[in-house]
């Protein structure tokens, strides 16, 4: 059997986000996709439906980490939904299952991922995201930031 090694980029994000924000985030799932990785995020709304539909148009793989009991609870981009039953928690089986992360936007949820990803010393590509005492590469386009976060999972 042959296991499949393609490179995991996390996309996250807030689960309710701006216009700007979700446009950003549909075009990054697509490069992601378009690339041969997988994406990997918490399966929600708003960026995360945002990046899954961009991968899904594609035809992309996405993974869904989520935070209750059941894979209904999914966007219907997932491909993959992974259910923890661990609320918030699974944010850091976000994290850790991806090589580098791309923040996009954000509240206190995409806060404690990037905390994670310092901490995990997994790259953290910033898109409009926020200003805070961790390594995070800013950038200001999608495909500035799936081109450096393909970079760093490569590097990685």
């Amino acid at each position: 059997m042959t296991v499949d090694r393609r490179t995991r980029i996390g996309i996250i994000g807030a689960a309710s986000c701006t216009a700007k924000q979700a446009e950003q985030a549909e075009q990054v799932g697509r490069l992601v996709a378009e690339a041969g990785a997988v994406l990997v995020c918490g399966g929600l709304g708003g960026v995360m439906a945002a990046a899954c539909r961009g991968a899904a148009h594609v035809g992309g793989i996405t993974l869904g980490i989520l935070p209750g009991n059941g894979a209904a609870e999914a966007n219907e981009f997932v491909a993959i939904p992974v259910v923890t039953g661990m609320g918030c928690a699974r944010n850091a089986l976000v994290v850790r299952t991806s090589q580098s992360v791309i923040a996009i936007g954000g509240r206190y949820g995409t806060l404690s991922e990037i905390a994670y990803a310092a901490q995990f010393e997994i790259p953290i590509v910033g898109l409009g995201t926020w200003k805070v005492r961790a390594p995070i590469r800013h950038v200001r386009t999608p495909q500035e930031a799936v081109r450096l976060a393909l970079a760093l999972a490569a590097a990685a």
